[in-house]
C-alpha cells in the first residue's frame, strides 16, 4: 500500500471519531502552549534584564560590598560594610589606578517624602554629580547639585518625574521644599520622564549628595556601592585589577579568596544574568512538559483504544491483502497526526499566550518588554509532538499489526 493510501486511511479514522480525537490532542495542545510560553517569558525576562545591563555603559565597573553570592542564600553577605571612605580616597589616587575616569560612591534606601499633606514613598539615592554622566540622565527642570554641596552635605535635591507628580500635582516644585526625615530638602531639579533603568525607576527617586544620605538620613559611615568608569572600554579589565589590588591593600588583605567585595562589569554581569535566565527557562520548560508526557500516555490509551474497537476491522483489511507493515504505518500515522494537530493548535496558543504575558509584564513594570517566540521553541513543539506520537503510538501500532485476521474477524 502506497504511503498516500496509509495517511488518508489514517485520516479517515481519526475522522470518525472526531470528538475523541479532538480530546485527545488536548493534553498535548497544553503541554506544547506551556513550553512555549516558558521558553518566550524567559527569553523577554533574559533580554530585559541585558538591556538594562547594557543602558549603564560598557566602560561602567560596579564595587559591590561583601563576598560575591554564589547561589540564593549568599546574597545577604552582600551587605556588609566594606566599602568605606578609606577605600574612595586610595581609588582616587592617579597612582593606584592610573585608568579610573570617574568613581562615585553610592547610598541608597527607602524613605517617605512629604509636601503639605502629600506624602509618598520613594527611593533615596545618595551620589555625587557624576550620576549623570554614568546614567545619561539630566534634569529637565533645573540643575544638577555641585561638588561644593556634596562636600558641604547641602540639603538639596532632585525628584523623578513620579514624585514630582505625586506631591506638587501640576503646582511648580523648583526651589520649594520637601520633608524627608525630619530635614527639609530643596527641589533644585526634576529629572525627565525614565522609566525603569538600571534596576532601578528614575521616576520614583530622589537624588541628593551622598553625604547628606549618609549623615542624615541612613546614618551610616559606609557605601552601598561604589561605581567606576575606565577612561576606555579597552582599559576595563586592567583597571578592574588595580581596584583589586588597590583595594586588598587597604584591606589588608594577602589571600584573594578572602575578598570582602567583588566587581562586576558589564560583560561579568551579562554572562552571570544568561546563565541563570537559561538554567531557569530550561527548568520552567521541563516542568511545564510533564504535561507533555501526560499528553503522550493519554495517546496511547485512545490508540490501544481504538485498536479494540477496530479489531474486526483490522481482521477485514489483513483478510483482502493488508500486510503488517501496513496496519502499523496506518496507526502509527494516526497517532503521529493527533500529536502533530496538537503540537500546530499548541504553538499558535502559545504564541498568544506569549503576546498576552508581554503586554501584561510591560504594563505593570512599565518596562519595553518586546513579543518574542523563538524559533527554536517553535521547531521544539513540531519535533517534540512528532516524537510523542511516535513514541506513544509503537506499542498500539504493533499490537494492531501483530492481530491474527482469523482471531480479528472473530471478535465481539
Amino acid at each position: 500500500m502506497k504511503l498516500s493510501d496509509s495517511f488518508f486511511t489514517a485520516l479517515d479514522g481519526l475522522k470518525t471519531n472526531r470528538g475523541r480525537s479532538a480530546l485527545t490532542i488536548l493534553g498535548i495542545i497544553i503541554g506544547i502552549a506551556a513550553v512555549i510560553t516558558m521558553m518566550s517569558v524567559g527569553q523577554g525576562v533574559q533580554n530585559l534584564i541585558l538591556s538594562q545591563i547594557q543602558s549603564i555603559g560598557s566602560k561602567v565597573i560596579a564595587i559591590v560590598p561583601g563576598r560575591q553570592p554564589k547561589g540564593p542564600t549568599d546574597v545577604i553577605s552582600t551587605f556588609t560594610d566594606s566599602l568605606r571612605q578609606t577605600d574612595l580616597e586610595a581609588l582616587k589616587k592617579k597612582s593606584n589606578v592610573p585608568h579610573l575616569e570617574t568613581l562615585m560612591p553610592v547610598v541608597f534606601g527607602s524613605e517617605t517624602a512629604a509636601f503639605g499633606s502629600e506624602t509618598y514613598r520613594l527611593t533615596i539615592f545618595g551620589v555625587t554629580e557624576n550620576f549623570s554622566k554614568i546614567h545619561d540622565l539630566y534634569p529637565t527642570e533645573g540643575r544638577l547639585f555641585s561638588d561644593e554641596e556634596t562636600k558641604g552635605y547641602a540639603d538639596v535635591v532632585i525628584i523623578g518625574n513620579k514624585v514630582k507628580d505625586e506631591l506638587f500635582g501640576s503646582d511648580e516644585a523648583l526651589d520649594r521644599r520637601i520633608k524627608i526625615k525630619g530635614r527639609n530638602f530643596r527641589v533644585i531639579g526634576i529629572l525627565p520622564k525614565k522609566g525603569q533603568s538600571s534596576f532601578l525607576n528614575f521616576d520614583e527617586v530622589a537624588i541628593i549628595p551622598y553625604t547628606t544620605a549618609q549623615q542624615y538620613i541612613f546614618g551610616i559611615k559606609y557605601f552601598h556601592r561604589l561605581v567606576a568608569e575606565a577612561d576606555s572600554e579597552a582599559n576595563v579589565d586592567q583597571t578592574v585589577e588595580d581596584i583589586k589590588i588597590t583595594l586588598r591593600n587597604s584591606h589588608n588583605i594577602t589571600d584573594p579568596s578572602k575578598d570582602d567585595f567583588f566587581i562586576e562589569t558589564q560583560t561579568s554581569a551579562m554572562e552571570i544574568v544568561s546563565t541563570i535566565t537559561n538554567i531557569l527557562t530550561l527548568f520552567l520548560a521541563a516542568v511545564a512538559g510533564i504535561s507533555l508526557l501526560v499528553g503522550g500516555i493519554g495517546i496511547m490509551n485512545i490508540m490501544l483504544v481504538s485498536v479494540t474497537e477496530r479489531t474486526r476491522e483490522i481482521g477485514l483489511r489483513k483478510a483482502v491483502g493488508a500486510g503488517k507493515n501496513d496496519i502499523l504505518i496506518q496507526f502509527l500515522l494516526e497517532a503521529v497526526l493527533l500529536t502533530l494537530t496538537g503540537g500546530i493548535l499548541g504553538i499558535a496558543s502559545g504564541a498568544l499566550l506569549s503576546l498576552g504575558a508581554s503586554l501584561i509584564f510591560g504594563y505593570f513594570l512599565k518596562a519595553s518588554w518586546g513579543f518574542l517566540l523563538p524559533l527554536n521553541a517553535i521547531a521544539l513543539g513540531v519535533g517534540v509532538s512528532v516524537m510523542i506520537g511516535l513514541i506513544f503510538g509503537i506499542y498500539p501500532a504493533r499490537k494492531a499489526a501483530w492481530l491474527s485476521p482469523i482471531e480479528a474477524l472473530r471478535y465481539e
